[in-house]
């Protein structure tokens, strides 16, 4: 006789305590048999006169998961025949979550799929509700990026966040960085955007004492103040070519000099790195350096912009009108929301944020209508639309090129150096490269 089969609810419920996470077991047929202790204090009793299953426990739903547009992962587990991870929102005492799924099969004598157990890690970095957590949402472009957050966050992998200016790289740094063992030493940001290539190294590796022009005292670097925490290189497109050979021997070897010093120091730091640029397209450009991205962009994010994710919106202005009001009294009506929905967000959720302190200004009460919102966006207006019939960037360049060739009588270095490009750059452009 099968020993799940005969076990009663209570023997299951105590072999499933010796998990250190709330966990559940299911059947084949999506039935939960039994909880642990650790289940039940975070998510609640189950009746099991219902014969309750998973996806309406967790979720709500009719049907499994997979057939209510959303991974399952007890058929992942069917056709890979292993474990298996995802992440959901589930539902609990508290509202909505994001869990970690962590889907484990359990197979009978003959190798099929009798049991799996399910061990459910509530994420702490992010939030489908409002709370405290700083990173909020639900939309499936959200939750695939937290699900790598919570992937890669435990681990000391270099993370190459990318996304659109505003759409908040430097909270999924923060995430990574309390995701990670490192959370209780320093994450330290360098802003990489409009620093020479002296300044760069200076704030970077620090400075000794006379080393140049200004340096009345020793100053120590971010670098060491990142030391055993995590050091987080914001918009490192924008980083000096010059420096970039100093930056990927920072990685490799975790030494570095301060300026004007011979001594050689170590640091023992997580890199993370940023940027709302095309490094790739750099790379080919010959203004980032191959080696150095392929050093940093060992695990890609993508952060998704507002567009991406715009049936959060009504989540994320409510979450950030909290921490904009502490007297919790300003409300949006349903026009302010409908209002937000349709408008374009260049600016991402910066751009959301400034248009919420806006509106709070501008309204006479706590209630934030439609009328307000409409108000704070004549004020800020849109860029006109580029139309869609205009040639892209690339091909504009090409034609300059060919044009600045043709004034130079086909002297291409003539033309190089009026373009202030190589004349290795210019036979590329012209290639379509």
């Amino acid at each position: 006789m099968n020993l799940i089969a005969s076990s009663s609810s209570s023997e299951l419920a105590a072999l499933l305590d010796g998990f250190d996470v709330p966990a559940i077991l299911v059947s084949a047929d999506y039935q939960i048999l039994a909880t642990n202790t650790h289940y039940r204090d975070s998510f609640g009793e189950i009746d099991y006169r219902q014969a309750p299953r998973c996806y309406r426990v967790s979720h709500g739903y009719d049907v499994p998961c997979d057939q209510a547009g959303e991974s399952c992962p007890l058929s992942a587990v069917r056709a890979s025949g292993s474990k298996e991870r995802v992440l959901h929102i589930h539902q609990t005492p508290r509202g909505r979550e994001h869990v970690d799924v962590e889907m484990l099969p359990i197979k009978a004598a003959d190798g099929s799929l009798k049991y799996f157990v399910e061990l459910l890690k509530p994420v702490q970095v992010a939030s489908a509700r409002i709370g405290d957590a700083d990173m909020v949402g639900s939309s499936p472009a959200f939750n695939a990026m937290v699900e790598s957050i919570t992937r890669v966050g435990p681990t000391d992998a270099s993370v190459l966040l990318l996304g659109e200016s505003g759409s908040g790289k430097e909270l999924a740094a923060l995430a990574i960085h309390q995701a990670s063992s490192r959370r209780d030493r320093s994450l330290v940001t360098l802003e990489c955007s409009g620093l020479t290539e002296t300044l760069f190294e200076s704030e970077l590796f620090g400075h000794v004492k006379g080393a140049f022009t200004g340096a009345t005292y020793n100053s120590p670097g971010l670098v060491e103040a990142a030391d055993g925490g995590t050091l987080f290189l914001d918009e490192i497109g924008d980083v000096p070519l010059e420096m970039q050979v100093k930056l990927l021997r920072l990685i490799e070897t975790g030494t570095y000099r301060p300026v004007g010093s011979r001594e050689v120091k170590r640091a023992d730091f997580r890199l993370i790195c940023a940027t709302h640029k095309n490094l790739f397209d750099l790379m080919q450009q010959g203004r980032f350096r191959q080696d150095l991205y392929y050093r940093i962009n060992v695990f890609p994010i993508e952060v998704p912009s507002l567009q991406q994710r715009s049936s959060d919106i009504s989540l994320l202005a409510n979450a950030i009108l909290k921490k904009l009001d502490r007297s919790g009294h300003s409300v949006l009506t349903d026009s302010a929301i409908r209002q937000l929905q349709a408008h374009r967000f260049v600016g991402n959720i910066r751009e959301l944020r400034n248009i919420l302190a806006r509106a709070m200004v501008l309204s006479n009460t706590h209630v934030i209508d439609g009328s307000i919102i409409a108000r704070c966006l004549q004020i800020d207006p849109q860029p006109a639309v580029i139309s869609a019939d205009l040639p892209d960037l690339k091909t504009n360049e090409q034609q300059y090129l060919r044009d600045l060739l043709q004034h130079c009588q086909g002297d291409k270095e003539k033309a190089a150096e009026l373009a202030g490009i190589s004349v290795r750059s210019l036979y590329r452009k012209l290639a379509g490269e």
